[in-house]
């Protein structure tokens, strides 16, 4: 009975480190009526953006296809995803997220982001008690400073990257054991599981476990070159252990992010260091902090105070208290010191989301609070009076430097002065007098402490509508799912709306859209060159013409009924591309928001073509001339035998602007500065063929776009030569393109009208089709077909990108892929009739599993070993 109630008080205090601040952020979710509590979400930035699509994936994988787990054609045109996956989705609490479809998943993620929260303060619990440093109820003043900490409330919305908080202490846990003389297979079990759940965090972790041990063999500085030697040798093997993650996921970075990889290191301060000041005050935190800005280190003053205090009470050696100085000092000289920040962050700069590492900062403090602030502790009139000196100094810097801080103001700064003075008068009181009471105010002003940073902090931040995210991914889902029911064969779908650039994640269809960290370099510069809207990390499709939709196989095209809009005028779906050329498409299927067009001239995933295209390179700046020669070197032509030509401008109306002859290039000034001033060009299609204008990235800054006197629906975000489609089958029907001025100058980048030689198109089509390759089956990773070659010097070309991982083999023999054009893979073929099949393996993936295979028998057959010694 005894052991029983001990083993129940111990569960219900780990309980209650889990319920308050899973409560805590509950009761505010509540109160932002976040779904499931209302109209608004949980979802901003990129986790609206992004990573709740990636979480539609991650479900489709586990539910319908798990051939997606190593690849998948719904990222771009198709992309490896094991090393992405390692990245983004291979935290096990995911699963939660399986009974949340469609537009449930808003309400999924919240609960998942809850949970995260009270993991975090429930292992942090777990530690401090594992450690005998604090005991209820002051524990949980702790665990919960842990979990509410200005680091978890700043990037709840990186939901990818939580699980390290709660791993963190586990780790530390297991290396305190292992340090001193215990078994090692807690800090190799929880630190193999770091590095599985998210290597990048993972790799935060590592360096600071690493520091962390520094300090321990400090404070008990007995064997340390036997203690240093385990450390090492079990760090490797969890990284072993993992190896079935690392090699591919290695390999993928070197392929992808990796590249970007800074190779320039100077030693110079990115910002006054004097500004982490500010981030001691609560609600030290907007919009304005997540592009750049200093780290998010809030832990409330109690903890603040308390690590301080650790230099004057603790009852470590003095060896011990000089490393944690040094390791204080080095964490903060990270935070920035170029060099040291991009050590931390795998030697590249964050893309927003500065200091990620700044969680170990937060946890080093309370930690350090933990054993100092022990329950018979008062502090002496020579501290207080240290500590008066300090915060004094501190906010007298605040008071006269706020207005230069634009995330915190006045009053922010009295109520962190406030819990400063009050955290001083508690740890003066001798706690003996009136112990629970005591007790019950540390843990009050700590957790009011720290859920005053929360409000604060998550008031600055505005948040995705539940119906602008509910009702799209609806209406998106039930077009994909009702084109599906009639056609399950292999093909790409197109949509002239965009929610986010993850939408056939989301939507569970092969697309070319993609927003990702892991995006290949060569995909992005291929679909810049094609005029589709690309950077790092980002592709979309919303530029497509009829060679680009013919060659990269988009069978399908959603098209927004009524412009996206419901009847009472909601806008649903938001339009992102102009595409009049869909228009004479037929109507095939349809819901009630969407028309789902066939395209007639799509080429299958791979096809018989001329291997002309082996030897091209392209020198051309020109989208419109790549996108020609590509196809007419597949089809046999000359790459001079253009499938565009330039097109003149019938009239053009100057307002308030020079005149004149040649539009391309010219730099317009307005004539009177006070004055509205535009450029319309007129012209009357001859033809019924699609004409297409390019538009250098410069107009979007400087002119707004009408066209037919109807704002141009373009996707907004692009940095290179774009490909609009202005008119089709339209012949006879003026067209009118006008440019509104939003600057006193407008620059006409690259503005040219084309046509496409709609016979000459079509010829090129019925050739390479010809010889399509029949799909017979197919899965996320594998392609079987059926091709018969009519023509000798082919190859089998394929709008498959190019990776290592790509097996081909052709009636049973295995042929190397060649790569074509620097982004697509082609196989040699002879004439004749043939079988093939693609299958996607990841590389390093077997030498991975070998790895770590042969490590947990020697792990087992160690532990083995040690069991039988002690016998």
């Amino acid at each position: 009975m005894i052991l029983f109630k001990k083993h129940f008080h111990i569960n219900s205090t780990l309980l209650i480190a889990f319920f308050i601040p899973v409560i805590i952020m509950g009761g505010y979710f509540a109160y932002r009526q976040m779904a499931p509590f209302g109209q608004s979400s949980l979802l901003t930035v990129d986790l609206g953006q992004q990573y709740v699509d990636f979480f539609a994936y991650f479900r489709n994988i586990v539910l319908h296809h798990p051939s997606s787990l190593l690849y998948s054609f719904s990222k771009g045109l198709g992309g490896e995803m094991l090393g992405t996956n390692a990245y983004y989705l291979f935290s096990p609490l995911n699963l939660l997220l399986l009974p949340f479809p469609g537009k449930y998943l808003s309400t999924g993620i919240l609960i998942l982001v809850l949970v995260k929260y009270g993991l975090a303060g429930l292992t942090f619990c777990w530690l401090l008690q594992r450690q005998n440093l604090q005991t209820p109820p002051r524990v949980w003043a702790f665990s919960t400073a842990y979990a509410l900490m200005g680091w978890m409330v700043a990037n709840q919305l990186n939901i990818l990257w939580l699980d390290v908080l709660f791993i963190l202490p586990l780790v530390i846990d297991g290396l305190i054991q292992l340090t001193n003389g215990g078994s090692p297979w807690r800090y190799v079990g929880w630190l193999t599981f770091a590095i599985i759940d998210n290597y990048y965090m993972a790799w935060m972790l590592a360096i600071f476990t690493a520091l962390f041990f520094c300090w321990t063999i400090a404070r008990n500085n007995t064997q340390w070159l036997q203690k240093y030697y385990r450390f090492i040798t079990y760090s490797i093997t969890s990284a072993l252990l993992s190896a079935f993650i690392l090699f591919p996921t290695i390999f993928a970075l070197t392929q992808s992010k990796g590249t970007y990889t800074e190779q320039k290191i100077k030693w110079v301060a990115e910002y006054n260091p004097l500004k982490i000041i500010a981030k001691f005050v609560p609600g030290s935190f907007n919009f304005g902090q997540m592009p750049s800005g200093q780290p998010n280190i809030y832990v409330g003053m109690v903890m603040v105070i308390g690590a301080l205090l650790y230099f004057r009470y603790a009852k470590d050696r003095w060896p011990a208290k000089i490393v944690a100085a040094a390791i204080t000092v080095f964490i903060v000289c990270s935070f920035f010191i170029q060099p040291l920040d991009l050590l931390w962050h795998l030697g590249q700069f964050p893309v927003w989301y500065p200091s990620r590492f700044s969680f170990v900062f937060s946890f080093w403090l309370i930690y350090l609070a933990a054993i100092t602030l022990q329950p018979e502790l008062t502090i002496d009139r020579w501290a207080i009076g240290i500590l008066i000196v300090i915060i004094g100094g501190c906010f007298t810097y605040l008071f006269l430097n706020q207005s230069h801080i634009s995330y915190i103001d006045n009053s922010q700064v009295m109520i962190g002065l406030g819990f400063a003075l009050i955290t001083i008068i508690l740890l003066s009181l001798h706690r003996y007098q009136l112990p629970r009471l005591i007790d019950t105010l540390f843990v009050v002003l700590v957790i009011l402490d720290v859920t005053t940073n929360v409000y604060v902090s998550l008031n600055h931040i505005s948040y995705v509508s539940q119906p602008e995210f509910g009702n799209y991914t609806t209406a998106m889902d039930k077009a994909v799912q009702e084109n599906k029911r009639h056609d399950n064969s292999f093909y790409r779908t197109a949509k002239n709306f965009m929610r986010t650039k993850d939408d056939p994640f989301q939507g569970d269809y092969n697309g070319a859209e993609h927003f990702g960290s892991t995006l290949e370099p060569s995909i992005s510069s291929f679909m810049s060159s094609i005029g589709q809207p690309s950077g790092d990390g980002f592709i979309a499709y919303s530029n497509g013409t009829q060679v680009t939709d013919s060659l990269l196989g988009f069978k399908y095209f959603l098209q927004a009924k009524n412009h996206g809009q419901q009847a009472d005028g909601n806008q649903v779906l938001p339009i992102t591309s102009t595409r009049p050329d869909w228009y004479s498409s037929k109507t095939r299927y349809e819901t009630n928001m969407v028309n789902i067009k066939h395209n007639s001239n799509a080429l299958p995933i791979a096809f018989g073509a001329s291997n002309q295209i082996l030897h091209y390179k392209n020198v051309s700046l020109d989208p419109l001339n790549y996108q020609s020669a590509i196809f007419q070197l597949l089809a046999g032509n000359s790459a001079n035998h253009q499938l565009f030509d330039v097109q003149n401008f019938d009239n053009v109306k100057f307002t308030n602007v020079q005149k004149v002859k040649q539009i391309t290039g010219t730099n317009f000034i307005r004539n009177n500065p006070l004055q509205n001033a535009s450029v319309t060009l007129h012209f009357t299609p001859s033809t019924n063929d699609s004409y297409y204008l390019t538009l250098g990235p410069s107009v979007k800054n400087v002119a707004s776009i009408q066209l037919n006197g109807r704002t141009l629906d373009q996707y907004p975000t692009y940095h290179n030569t774009i490909v609009v489609n202005v008119a089709s089958h339209q012949k006879g029907h003026p067209v009118a393109i006008k440019f509104t001025m939003k600057k006193q100058a407008m620059w006409m980048q690259n503005v040219s009208l084309y046509k496409l030689n709609g016979h000459q198109f079509n010829k090129d089509v019925q050739t390479l089709q010809q010889q399509a390759l029949k799909v017979t089956s197919y899965h996320a990773n594998q392609i079987n077909g059926k091709v018969t070659i009519k023509h000798h010097q082919q190859i089998l070309m394929t709008t498959i990108p190019y990776a290592k991982g790509w097996h081909v083999k052709i009636d049973g023999a295995v042929v190397k892929p060649i790569k074509v054009i620097n982004t697509f893979m082609a196989v040699p073929i002879t004439r004749g009739t043939h079988h093939v099949s693609f299958t996607f393996i990841p590389p390093y993936l077997i030498s991975g599993l070998i790895v770590s295979l042969l490590t947990l028998i020697a792990c087992g057959g160690w532990a083995y070993y040690q069991r039988r010694r002690k016998i």
